[in-house]
């Protein structure tokens, strides 16, 4: 008979015994956790020790999900499946890959691993570690692992979804043996993965049918993921309807850049958010854009199609459902099959060229250069659906309570002589203004956090608008009283009228709690200078911020800024350091590893 729960002192361990039963367990992975489990309670109803417990037995067929995820797409899925594997009555386990320790994948016997690729081919910095481990001489022998990859990307990228083929190409170097094969998917990822899953899941299920385990959630340190899937009701499949407070601009009327702040109340919603964590938002494509593509296509805007089985007008359906700006490769292969142009076949054959194209045009666009004939339903089966957009966030709970607050550059192009914007920022720039509502979720960001102690010295590197999530950390260090020092690099053109926030960098240097403040404004002299140059002319200083275990934060543009930033960071380390270039980049591996190195970066 099993001893009541609340028979503290017959049931409790001394302090003593959980000291010694804490050591033991935390050498053990989950596999090993699950198989004790399965032993100590057989042995608590009096069992003896030489039969294998079921519970352990079961153990032997138990699922790991792995994911890496930079901007949170792929932690969604990974929970996803997670449930799912539970609803099917699969032993699961859900890990992020930074909490995962690399050797104790060779206890393990079934994998999925879900994966984001970040900047040029790189891993999630959560990912780096498994990455580098799975690729280096100390990695096991996996012929009793069976796995199955799924990597999300952006086809517009040279180096898509990279990591998920890197991790796959390892594995099977590593003689483990697919459950199917890898699934790439683009940016509109919910279809694909959603067949992704089931398949893998029935696979999983099929395998384990001779001794299916009853599903139990084991501790895993760390896993913060598995223990808020459900922390918020508002998600980016039910996101909570708000109401637009202020929405103003912050550049100066001669700028050229318009640059806006806005504000946004959450009302009774009880979301929560933390530093470091983006706002996500569903936008809708202006009306102009909107009936630009319909009267290039001379089709109708009352016409009904259907979506999801709900019918709507073309009108709507291209405002609200449907990506209409923005390229995807799948896109172009469907449009060339409706315009039959031989040209748009060759040019999509070719990797360069068709990356070109999506990064430079439209749909609208290439609707113009290669024109065809489409019903309105074939058009919005077309077209891939539209996706909600993340937002830095620029403002600390523990400053402004139910409130979020976001920094917003409008994008702005002319492409052949007509002028382009970005669907996200004209959607929140010039068609919302206060008491408008629009809907939001909140996306978590583990991998660009404040660190824990207060004491730590941090080095935030945000020009333009990426300086929005440094407004947050500072807003909660001055919250929390921290006493570690923080040093701000901020940069755009012109001090006059780009200087975003500057009253507010002004008052926190003058109280302190912003201890040094570094600007680089690019058009205000000759020679141009950047926020890489204000780096390089303080590096003893930054370098023995570094050395005194100071993390470091980049925030904005990934194809150029972030790119000199990390150089000048790895001329400065080199240097100050007496390192080698490589030494150099080893150095902020390690720190990308231990979490003192983050970007968000866009």
């Amino acid at each position: 008979m099993l001893v009541k729960a609340n028979n503290d002192n017959a049931a409790s361990l001394s302090a003593d015994q959980l000291k010694q039963l804490q050591q033991v367990i935390h050498q053990y992975s989950p596999l090993q956790l699950a198989w004790a489990s399965g032993y100590l309670a057989a042995k608590s109803e009096g069992e003896g020790g030489a039969a294998l417990p079921a519970a352990a037995a079961q153990a032997q067929s138990r699922l790991t999900i792995l994911y890496g995820s930079q901007t949170g797409n792929a932690k969604g899925v990974a929970e996803k499946v997670l449930q799912n594997a539970e609803s099917l009555g699969i032993a699961a386990t859900l890990v992020n890959m930074g909490d995962y320790k690399p050797k104790n994948i060779k206890n393990e016997t079934h994998l999925l691993i879900i994966t984001s690729t970040n900047g040029e081919g790189e891993p999630p910095d959560d990912a780096m570690a498994l990455h580098d481990f799975l690729s280096s001489k100390r990695a096991p022998k996996l012929e009793s692992l069976q796995y199955s990859v799924l990597a999300l990307g952006d086809s517009s990228y040279e180096f898509y979804c990279q990591t998920g083929k890197d991790f796959d190409q390892y594995l099977e170097k590593l003689g483990a043996s697919r459950l199917s094969e890898r699934v790439d998917c683009d940016v509109d990822y919910q279809s694909d993965s959603d067949v992704w899953q089931t398949a893998q899941l029935e696979k999983v299920k099929e395998l384990f049918a001779a001794n299916t385990a009853q599903v139990v959630q084991l501790p895993v340190a760390g896993n913060e993921a598995a223990s808020s899937i459900h922390a918020s009701p508002y998600t980016k499949e039910s996101p909570y309807t708000a109401v637009i407070l202020e929405n103003q601009k912050i550049t100066g009327r001669d700028s050229n850049k318009v640059v806006q702040h806005l504000e946004i109340d959450l009302g009774e919603s009880g979301i929560q958010y933390q530093p470091g964590d983006a706002l996500g938002i569903w936008p809708k494509n202006s009306k102009a854009a909107v009936a630009a593509l319909i009267e290039t296509l001379s089709l109708s805007h009352d016409e009904p199609v259907a979506i999801d089985g709900v019918e709507l007008s073309l009108a709507e359906a291209l405002s609200s459902k449907r990506e209409i700006g923005p390229l995807a490769k799948a896109t172009l292969i469907r449009w060339q099959q409706v315009s039959n142009s031989d040209e748009l076949a060759q040019l999509l054959a070719d990797g360069n060229k068709a990356r070109v194209l999506i990064n430079q045009k439209q749909f609208i666009d290439v609707v113009k250069l290669y024109p065809g004939s489409v019903s309105a339903q074939a058009l919005v089966e077309l077209l891939p659906a539209l996706t909600p957009r993340l937002y830095s966030i620029a403002s600390s709970q523990q400053e402004v309570d139910e409130e979020v607050h976001l920094t917003v550059g409008l994008m702005q192009f002319d492409i052949d002589g007509e002028l382009r914007a970005g669907t996200a920022s004209s959607y929140l720039i010039e068609q919302l203004q206060a008491d408008d509502e629009i809907d939001v979720f909140i996306e978590h960001n583990n991998n660009f956090r404040l660190p824990e102690n207060d004491s730590t010295d941090v080095i935030m590197i945000g020009p333009g608008t990426g300086v929005a999530p440094f407004r947050a950390f500072v807003q909660e260090r001055s919250a929390r009283d921290a006493d570690g020092k923080s040093w701000l690099f901020f940069g755009d053109q012109t001090f006059t009228q780009d200087f975003l926030y500057q009253t507010e960098w002004q008052a926190y240097l003058k109280s302190g709690e912003l201890s040094r403040l570094d600007v680089a404004f690019s058009r205000d002299q000759e020679q141009k200078v950047y926020v890489q140059h204000k780096l390089k002319q303080n590096a003893q200083a930054v370098y023995q911020w570094l050395e005194r275990g100071a993390h470091l934060y980049i925030c904005g543009d990934m194809s150029r800024m972030a790119k000199d930033v990390h150089q000048a960071l790895v001329e400065i380390i080199a240097e100050q350091g007496s390192k080698s270039e490589q030494q150099a980049e080893d150095y902020l591996k390690q720190m990308r590893i231990e979490k003192r190195y983050q970007k968000d970066v866009y």
